[in-house]
């Protein structure tokens, strides 16, 4: 059995909202589809990542489901990991009233979910991996890529800030959101600012590299957000 070192992060204690009910996690799944067009930002990811019908999946931080239920549809099989029980529980019932047998929900984050079972062809997060400081984003990293086949698939999104105008940028998209969706959905984008981890482009590039994948594609959106579809690549 493998023993947890006293220095273990501790990712159970998050640093974000505290989704503790359903009716919390629903709110959360209903403002952010105020804003985007969720269902065509998740075809788009099964898209560019090739998924096949074989093909076994986890998504890292699950959240509400909305990547997991699709891809499932697509997929064999698919693993909702996340460490909110709230989360899961909003998952499995959507997933119970849609008919969908092959979604696992996996009660875990980056550092202790243990994989058990085929390797995957894919692993998907998105706006999770800021939860961790860079040093266990590294570590996170690392852990995705031994679960993933050879040539296996990595989709990352999540909010990165390129170095220029960082300042400026951030305020600007406060703003724009509280004009959009409205000043909740500000303040939890300031707290997320002030409060998680959060870094820069060339930080984050420099940890999947070393975490062993190739970066194949990478959008930047308005200096604040960042997806990055990469490949695990041979020791």
């Amino acid at each position: 059995m493998m023993t947890t070192p006293l220095w273990q992060y501790d990712e159970i204690t998050h640093t974000g909202k505290d989704f503790a009910s359903r009716e919390v996690v629903a709110g959360y799944d209903a403002r952010h589809r105020q804003f985007r067009d969720v269902d065509k930002e998740n075809e788009a990811i099964i898209n560019g990542l090739g998924l096949q019908p074989d093909h076994v999946v986890a998504e890292f931080g699950c959240g509400t489901g909305a990547f997991a239920l699709q891809a499932a549809r697509r997929c064999a099989k698919v693993y909702a990991v996340d460490i909110s029980a709230a989360m899961l529980d909003y998952t499995g019932w959507k997933a119970e009233t849609q008919g969908l047998d092959n979604i696992i929900c996996c009660q875990g984050g980056f550092l202790t979910y243990v994989h058990e079972g085929k390797a995957l062809d894919a692993a998907v997060t998105s706006l999770a991996l800021h939860h961790l400081p860079d040093f266990w984003k590294q570590k996170a990293l690392q852990r995705l890529n031994g679960m993933l086949a050879a040539e296996g698939r990595l989709f990352l999104h999540d909010v990165v800030f390129t170095e220029d105008n960082y300042e400026a940028n951030i305020q600007v998209w406060i703003d724009k959101l509280s004009i959009e969706v409205g000043p909740d959905m500000a303040q939890d984008v300031a707290r997320h600012v002030r409060c998680e981890d959060s870094t820069f482009t060339w930080i984050m590039e420099g940890l999947l590299v070393r975490a062993g994948f190739r970066i194949d594609r990478v959008d930047y959106t308005d200096g604040v957000l960042a997806c990055y579809y990469c490949t695990k690549i041979a020791p």
